[in-house]
C-alpha cells in the first residue's frame, strides 16, 4: 500500500493572507509542516496555486505541484495535486493523507496513527478524535464534537454539543460521559478521494459548515483513530503571536 502525503497551501487566506510563508524559529511555516511530515511518509508533496510558495517549497528541497486556484476545498485541491503528481513521478498510490499546512508541529505519530486505520481494507476515509478535555469544549462551536459507534466510524460531526445529556446539569456534561472532539487530519482510499470530489454540497454540510458530513450524508464510512494530541493551527495574526511566545 502506496501513501502519499498532500499539504495544500493558499497565500490567499482571508484572516491570514501569506501565512504558508511566515518565519517561525528560522524556518516557513510550510518547511516546518513539511519535514514533520516527512518524518512519516517516504512521499510528500505541497499543492499550491501560488508562485511565492511554489518558489519557497523548491528552494528548501521539497516537492511541489502548482493546482487551480478555483478549488473550494482542500479536498479537490488534493485530488488534482495526487492526479498531477503521479503523472509526474509514474507512481501508483492507494491512500492520500491530507496534511493541514497551518500546523507547524503536528506529531509525525499521528500521521502514522492514521496509516494503521488502512490496515481495514475496507477502510475509505479515516480521521483523528481525541478526547475532550474540559465543559468549555464540549460547547466551543470552533471545536467539532463527534460521536462514533461500536466499529470506531463516525456517525456525525457537529458544532454543537453531542450527544445531549438529557436529566444532567450541563455543568456536569464532562464529568458524565466522554466527549470527542475532532482533529482536522484525513486519509482517502484514491477511490473514494476521486468520488467524494465528484458530490454536490449536501445540507448538511451548508448549515454546519463542515465537509465531512457531505460524505456521511452520501453513505460513505468514517474511520476513526484516537490520539491523545491536539497540533496548534496558526490561524491569525495573533495565534502566530502567541506560538512565538510560547516557543521564546
Amino acid at each position: 500500500m502506496e501513501f502519499l502525503g498532500i499539504i495544500p497551501a493558499r497565500y490567499d487566506s482571508t484572516r491570514f493572507p501569506g501565512k504558508p510563508l511566515v518565519d517561525i524559529k528560522g524556518k516557513t511555516m510550510i518547511r516546518h509542516v513539511y519535514e514533520k511530515a516527512s518524518e512519516a511518509l517516504t512521499d510528500v508533496v505541497v499543492a499550491t496555486d501560488d508562485q511565492r510558495i511554489y518558489n519557497e517549497v523548491k528552494n528548501f528541497g521539497g516537492n511541489v505541484v502548482m493546482t487551480s486556484p478555483l478549488h473550494q476545498s482542500g479536498t479537490e485541491r488534493c485530488f488534482e495535486a495526487l492526479n498531477i503528481y503521479s503523472e509526474k513521478t509514474n507512481k501508483k498510490y492507494t491512500v492520500v493523507i491530507n496534511i493541514q499546512g497551518d500546523e507547524p508541529f503536528i506529531k509525525p505519530e499521528q500521521i502514522s496513527l492514521l496509516r494503521s486505520c488502512f490496515k481495514d481494507i475496507t477502510t475509505q476515509i479515516a480521521t483523528l478524535i481525541k478526547k475532550v478535555d474540559s465543559n468549555e469544549e464540549i460547547f466551543n462551536p470552533n471545536k467539532p464534537k463527534v460521536v462514533i459507534n461500536s466499529k470506531d466510524e463516525a456517525i456525525y460531526f457537529s458544532r454543537s454539543p453531542i450527544p445531549y445529556i438529557r436529566n444532567s446539569n450541563k455543568e456536569d456534561w464532562s464529568n458524565n460521559h466522554i466527549f470527542f472532539k475532532h482533529i482536522g487530519i484525513y486519509a482517502y482510499h484514491i477511490d473514494a478521494l476521486k468520488e467524494i470530489t465528484q458530490l454536490p454540497k449536501s445540507t448538511l454540510e451548508e448549515v454546519e459548515s463542515l465537509e465531512q458530513l457531505r460524505w456521511i450524508e452520501n453513505g460513505y464510512k468514517i474511520k476513526v483513530a484516537e490520539t491523545d494530541y491536539e497540533s496548534i493551527s496558526i490561524d491569525t495574526r495573533e495565534d502566530l503571536e502567541q506560538l512565538l511566545k510560547f516557543l521564546n
